[in-house]
């Protein structure tokens, strides 16, 4: 499959992020990254930081292709007690809240440039019905109207709600008459769900990037690709039957305790699995 190699910065999502982990993306041998909006992480809402990035940016190849809007507005993911980033929460002072804590993410693409940003309807728990229906579609013309003058794409992301199967999202988008919307598709979430083969069917040409991990389809590990159970040489088939390749991102799990040498050589890996170059049993050798 030939498409553009990107990294998520999630892999160090427990690191601040700065330029020797963005020196490592580069020699891992992608071409850009996705930036994980979590303010441990990337605190967007400092001058300092994003200031810093984007000089990094200016002088080096890699580029930055998409960020991940945030999915709690604090330090420690929640675990404090802070209310997720939920666009679709029935309180409408919790939606106005997420879209604002998202709008503060997004505006670091007049600095940074990135293209994409890959946004979460929802949490895991949420319903699907009519509301459900009103609510995304307000979140995302309010949220389009702030990121195009930037020159950013939303890609929505299925989850593992029954609000955001991938049948769900093109109603949404249709409904909302949102063309101008996509979806990155996240194989991890469709493995557990409706399945990797039958999203990629139904969603089809509205995929703008995939995002690329593994597990056993129960739980959602966020592991290398060819350590779970995804049929990676039947999954790269049907992405390769698409009308245009997206680009690929790499989403892999924060906690592996791989050491920083080792990751270049993982990633190449998951890359060569993805051309279909390797047998899963192959990319787990080191």
């Amino acid at each position: 499959m030939t498409t553009l190699r990107v990294l998520s910065t999630h892999l160090f999502l427990n690191q601040r992020l700065h330029p020797g982990l963005l020196e490592l993306a580069s020699r891992s041998g992608v071409a850009a990254v996705e930036i994980f909006a979590a303010r441990q992480h990337f605190d967007y809402t400092s001058r300092e930081h994003v200031a810093e990035l984007t000089n990094w940016f200016r002088s080096n190849a890699l580029e930055p292709f998409s960020m991940h809007a945030p999915l709690f507005p604090d330090r420690e993911m929640g675990r404090a007690g802070a209310p997720a980033c939920n666009v679709l929460h029935p309180e409408k002072s919790r939606r106005i809240d997420a879209m604002d804590e998202i709008k503060r993410a997004l505006e670091t693409a007049d600095q940074l440039h990135f293209r994409n940003l890959v946004v979460h309807l929802g949490e895991r728990e949420d319903s699907w019905s009519q509301r459900t229906i009103e609510y995304a579609i307000t979140a995302l013309e309010h949220l389009g109207a702030f990121a195009h003058p930037l020159g950013v794409r939303l890609l929505v992301e299925n989850l593992l709600s029954e609000a955001t199967t991938p049948s769900h999202l093109l109603i949404i988008l249709e409904m909302g008459h949102l063309p101008n919307v996509g979806v990155c598709l996240d194989l991890g979430h469709a493995h557990i769900t409706v399945g990797v083969a039958e999203a990629i069917v139904t969603l089809g040409s509205h995929i703008g990037s995939v995002h690329v991990h593994d597990n056993h389809g129960i739980k959602d590990e966020h592991l290398w690709p060819g350590d779970g159970a995804i049929d990676w040489p039947a999954t790269v088939k049907a992405l390769n039957a698409l009308p245009a390749p997206p680009a690929t991102v790499l989403e892999i799990h924060q906690s592996f305790g791989d050491a920083t040498a080792e990751i270049p050589g993982r990633v190449g890996k998951a890359f060569t699995l993805l051309a279909g170059n390797a047998s899963p049993s192959e990319s787990r050798k080191s």
